[in-house]
């Protein structure tokens, strides 16, 4: 199939992945951009696990204040290279992650990180619930891992549904900035303020 170059440039345009990537995503979804953008989704989350070992030491650490001054983010991303780091796509990414925690107030950046009590806490609260129903065990237990999937959706910043494109996860735009550097790109850590909130 012959792929035009205005066909090209405009996968380029929107996913911002080099010409050669853009002309055999197209070759292989038969011209289609939107099956086009899924091939290199999914090429760069299997590129994105191919480079899990690599150093990552350069990055950026971006602010964001919300409400007049009520809420305030500080967050943390890591890539391989100071090029990459200081890059118009990393810094919209990073600045979209911070907007990202001012908005949703995630208590984690992954499944993983969660703190085992919160977790613990959660499972007890969806099993008792479960329990009061009167459903069997078996039932109880497909129903706790149901509530803990949506927790999660809400508690991971990974998880959630990113707030400028709820099509995708934050774990999606993650794969598509390694995509474009190229690089391992690690979301190392984040802080969220809100003014008057308790100390816990």
């Amino acid at each position: 199939m012959d792929i035009s170059a205005a066909l090209i440039k405009q996968l380029r345009e929107k996913t911002g992945v080099g010409i050669m990537d853009c002309k055999e995503a197209l070759a292989n979804s038969e011209g289609d951009i939107s099956k086009a953008v899924d091939y290199l989704r999914k090429k760069g989350i299997a590129t994105a696990q191919k480079r899990s070992a690599r150093v990552t030491s350069q990055g950026q650490i971006q602010s964001y204040i919300h409400a007049g001054g009520k809420i305030g983010v500080l967050v943390e991303v890591n890539c391989e290279t100071d090029f990459s780091a200081r890059t118009d796509d990393f810094s919209v990414f990073v600045k979209d992650l911070a907007m990202q925690i001012a908005a949703t107030s995630p208590i984690s950046v992954d499944k993983d990180s969660i703190p085992h009590d919160i977790l613990a806490r959660e499972k007890e609260i969806y099993a008792t619930q479960a329990r009061e129903s009167g459903k069997p065990e078996k039932v109880i237990e497909k129903m706790v891992e149901g509530k803990l999937s949506k927790f999660y959706t809400e508690a991971c910043l990974m998880e959630q549904p990113f707030v400028k494109n709820p099509d995708i996860k934050i774990k999606d735009l993650l794969n598509e900035i390694m995509a474009k550097t190229g690089e391992k790109v690690v979301i190392r850590r984040f802080v969220r303020y809100q003014l008057g909130e308790a100390n816990e």
